[in-house]
């Protein structure tokens, strides 16, 4: 039997990459990627333990090129608001993985320098103790949530012209704010979200 071609952490993590992009998270399995690089399961467990440790590679491979380093200039929002861009503009190229982040960020050294940064732009704005905590979680929630909404359920979507069609009568809210959102880009809800959200943060320090 031929001894079993050794891998590269990063070729792991771009053929996993490859099967979430192409076939969707529910696709990522460890025969799908061996699939891929054209070698048995079995071999794939001589650099991952599971189909977890895979997961945490994949995350780190969509995030390695996002810069963690303080963004210089401007107050604290801005600051805060430029790094949260940048972990947008990552993900949003690889949308399927955006549901890994909140399971396997302690994993990823990435996300690990991405967050040390933010809690140094939010202890500079005086934000301590458990106040810091809840500021922290809230910029991961809204970054997470908001980069799935804009994947998943965009305001160009049929969703959103199903609800615009509602009968007025019964629904006069939800079919006017439906309408109006057909005129919002993803970029112009993203950074309105984003704004709406540092604002309220800031009032509330």
């Amino acid at each position: 039997m031929p001894r079993p071609r050794s891998l590269a952490p990063a070729q792991l993590a771009s053929a996993a990459l490859t099967v979430v992009d192409r076939d969707g998270l529910p696709a990522l399995t460890m025969r799908a990627v061996a699939k891929e690089l054209g070698t048995s399961p079995m071999a794939l467990y001589r650099y991952v333990t599971d189909r977890e440790e895979l997961a945490a590679l994949v995350v780190e491979q969509v995030l390695t090129a996002v810069d963690t380093s303080p963004p210089a200039g401007g107050n604290w929002r801005e600051r805060a608001a430029a790094l949260v861009h940048r972990m947008r503009r990552a993900i949003g190229g690889h949308p399927a993985v955006t549901p890994l982040l909140p399971a396997h960020r302690h994993r990823s050294p990435t996300v690990l320098r991405w967050t040390e940064t933010m809690l140094g732009v939010l202890t500079d704005a005086g934000f301590a103790g458990t106040h810091r905590v809840v500021a922290l979680r809230a910029l991961l929630a809204y970054t997470v949530g908001a980069i799935q909404l804009e994947h998943l359920g965009p305001l160009a979507g049929a969703g959103t012209t199903t609800m615009a069609a509602l009968p007025p009568a019964d629904f006069p809210y939800l079919a006017a704010t439906a309408a109006d959102a057909r005129l919002v880009g993803p970029d112009a809800e993203f950074d309105a979200g984003l704004d709406i959200l540092l604002r309220g943060m800031d009032d509330g320090g």
